[in-house]
């Protein structure tokens, strides 16, 4: 067959269930060693007629399936609806909204919800395989959160919103030039908050670039600092932030045209799905296709867990599918 490259032929290919056992045991047990999730034993032995296995040791949950310990365990969908629920998401430039997937997955909008929102854990990237951001990185905040104009005067003054920001969600972000990005909600803009951040995320003695804000004095201490002043300028040589800058118009082209409406509590998975995307784009000078960028995302699923009660703040309710 020849190889996926369309969110059409991955449709057409992960309809046959073999075909999307296939794929995900490539992603999960690469070497081929499938060892029992609950106890560790290799004595197991696959159920052909079930696509499961069962450890030969007696123990609770002996049979398993490739979905357990990942971000599908416990769900009743099957692989062919979340694998391309996954392509659509990885590749989307603008995301996709759990009411398109309702629609093209025949599922209910609850559960595409829930589905998207475990596949934002899989693009979470909590462990920065890639270490520590270097060379020239550009550093920016931005709020994110409803234009004043645009509200009544209720929700304005409910939601707190007021000129400069204020009542709206602060948002730092980390770009190093040709590289990866890096972003994290924060409660203020004092460099007590946001200077941490940074010291976490890049290299001591990289070039950081930033605009005026008093919050990044005294970063001249770890690294070699580029300030704009916006006021007067927007490039001066190679100091600048458009770089980041336009990461954030991405961000808020789909926060603002596909997701509408975000709670601040759910923000940083929307912005984990964005830099996914984002860090996916390139290796060096290659572009990555959309089936790579799908099959890394199948491949970071393992080992996490999101529980509906964890995702709504409600302890013990379960969805509805």
């Amino acid at each position: 067959m020849k190889p996926v490259t369309t969110l059409q032929q991955a449709i057409l290919h992960f309809a046959d269930p073999d075909n999307c056992l296939a794929f995900m045991m490539a992603r999960r047990w690469p070497d081929g060693v499938v060892k029992c999730p609950t106890c560790g034993s290799d004595a197991v032995t696959f159920l052909k007629s079930r696509r499961t296995w069962e450890c030969k040791t007696k123990h609770k949950r002996r049979q398993f399936s490739v979905k357990v310990g990942t971000v599908m365990e416990d769900s009743p969908l099957p692989l062919s609806v979340w694998l391309p629920a996954m392509w659509m998401i990885a590749n989307d430039r603008n995301g996709i909204s759990s009411w398109e997937i309702h629609r093209a997955l025949g599922i209910t909008q609850k559960s595409a919800w829930f589905l998207l929102h475990r596949i934002r854990l899989g693009m979470q990237d909590a462990g920065h395989g890639g270490g520590k951001l270097g060379g020239r990185v550009e550093v920016d905040e931005t709020f994110i959160g409803g234009k004043a104009r645009n509200m009544h005067s209720r929700v304005r003054k409910a939601k707190g919103i007021g000129p400069g920001g204020e009542g709206k969600t602060i948002v730092l972000g980390m770009l190093e030039r040709g590289g990866a990005v890096r972003t994290a909600v924060v409660p203020n803009r004092e460099g007590a908050t946001l200077q941490p951040i940074m010291r976490e995320h890049v290299k001591r003695g990289a070039k950081v670039m930033t605009d005026e804000h008093a919050g990044y004095n005294g970063l001249e201490d770890d690294f070699l600092r580029g300030v704009i002043n916006h006021a007067v300028e927007y490039v001066n040589g190679s100091v600048h932030t458009n770089g980041m800058e336009n990461y954030w118009s991405l961000v808020k082209r789909g926060l603002n045209g596909t997701y509408i409406a975000v709670e601040p509590f759910h923000l940083f998975r929307y912005l984990d799905e964005q830099s996914f995307r984002y860090n996916n784009r390139k290796d060096g000078n290659r572009v990555i296709s959309d089936a790579e960028r799908f099959s890394t995302l199948a491949g970071q699923l393992v080992g996490k867990r999101l529980m509906y009660s964890a995702l709504t703040g409600k302890e013990g309710e379960k969805p509805s599918f």
